[in-house]
């Protein structure tokens, strides 16, 4: 299974989601099934390192980042990932609008797994400087697309 977060640029809520789910999926055993990746549905950043702030955040958790370089959402993405995790409305519109016939269904929100909260989404840190918010909003949906994950993998 392949998974993909998305955000705008790649250098803030999709890479620490990577790297937190990244590090849920090795907790869980999963690294063998479950593969991790992030990318921008924009090409606004593309070669920069996550954002200092997201590092930071990621570094009082105990959480590699692992040198991630923002990237654009490629049109191979859809083909290669099972799932598409957008961070914000735009972000999944951006995302439905780029695939390929047929793969739209790919993409989904980041609260979509979460029982109640599928309408929720996750701001843009990068404008509300909420890092840690961006962090816990994060824990909350990444738990529940893992359990989500376990449950199909266990079919």
């Amino acid at each position: 299974m392949k998974v993909i977060f998305v955000c705008l640029g790649n250098i803030c809520r999709s890479p620490m989601a990577e790297a937190m789910f990244k590090q849920m999926v090795t907790e869980a055993g999963l690294s063998n099934q479950i593969t991790v990746d992030s990318a921008g549905t924009s090409n606004i950043a593309e070669g920069s390192p996550a954002d200092s702030r997201t590092k930071a955040i990621l570094d009082q958790h105990n959480i590699q980042d692992d040198g991630m370089i923002a990237r654009q959402l490629s049109l191979q993405d859809y083909y290669d990932a099972d799932y598409i995790i957008a961070m914000d409305q735009m972000n999944v519109a951006d995302a439905k609008a780029m695939a390929p016939a047929g793969l739209a269904k790919k993409v989904h929100g980041i609260y979509e797994a979460t029982p109640g909260k599928a309408d929720h989404y996750i701001v843009d840190p990068w404008i509300t400087h909420k890092f840690q918010d961006t962090y816990n909003s994060l824990s909350e949906a990444l738990t529940n697309w893992l359990k989500k994950f376990q449950n199909e993998l266990n079919k």
